[in-house]
């Protein structure tokens, strides 16, 4: 499916596309030529063709991110979740709910690990007691999208999913640790750092920006 990662139904408040999603879901039991039936999904989701900012701006004052040699990155990025954190209790407080908390551990401690990783290779001591090293990675940085997620969505202006999720891979210091560290956690000497380094770090949707 052409959806961004963590939607399988597609965008949310769009219910007559998920019944679509979920009809042709359940079609799929019908089928005789399986199983497994792995299908592509005709459409996409509303909101996931070119962004559009009209009406949306993020009035948070985050610099510039930093290039991915600045040794000041992981400063930069504890500086971004200051600035964001009460907007992100804001998102909480209005949706009686957060989705952070996949690591188990504070949100700068996921900041650090994951900046660990980068600085180790891949391997990076495990902040969790009950978790993989590979489980923390996918914890962490899922934990870190979705703070800087909850707290721009928590803000003035009509943001659409893409637009979010553009400003954060686009402009944010968190996204460009990310994006760095993706290359670095491919060639890991851990496999569940590798694996999911591969197939989980990295939306589709943003992943003309490796490289």
């Amino acid at each position: 499916m052409p959806f961004e990662l963590g939607r399988p139904f597609g965008a949310p408040d769009e219910p007559e596309f998920q019944r679509r999603v979920l009809r042709d879901t359940l079609a799929l039991l019908e089928r005789q030529d399986g199983p497994p039936i792995l299908d592509d999904f005709p459409a996409d989701a509303p909101g996931a063709g070119p962004t559009d900012m009209t009406g949306w701006s993020c009035p948070i004052p985050l610099p510039p991110a930093p290039p991915s040699e600045d040794p000041a990155l992981l400063a930069d990025i504890l500086g971004e979740i200051g600035t964001l954190s009460p907007w992100q209790t804001l998102a909480t407080d209005n949706r009686g709910r957060t989705g952070v908390g996949a690591a188990g551990v504070p949100i700068e401690t996921a900041a650090r690990f994951l900046h660990d990783l980068l600085e180790g290779e891949g391997v990076a001591d495990n902040p969790s007691d009950t978790l993989s090293l590979g489980q923390s990675l996918r914890g962490a940085s899922e934990d870190l999208k979705t703070f800087y997620m909850e707290a721009a969505t928590a803000q003035p202006g009509g943001a659409t999913s893409r637009s979010v999720a553009d400003w954060f891979w686009g402009s944010t210091a968190g996204g460009r640790l990310l994006l760095v560290l993706h290359p670095v956690c491919v060639a890991s000497a851990d496999d569940g750092v590798k694996r999911v380094a591969a197939s989980q770090l990295i939306p589709r949707l943003q992943a003309h920006r490796l490289g």
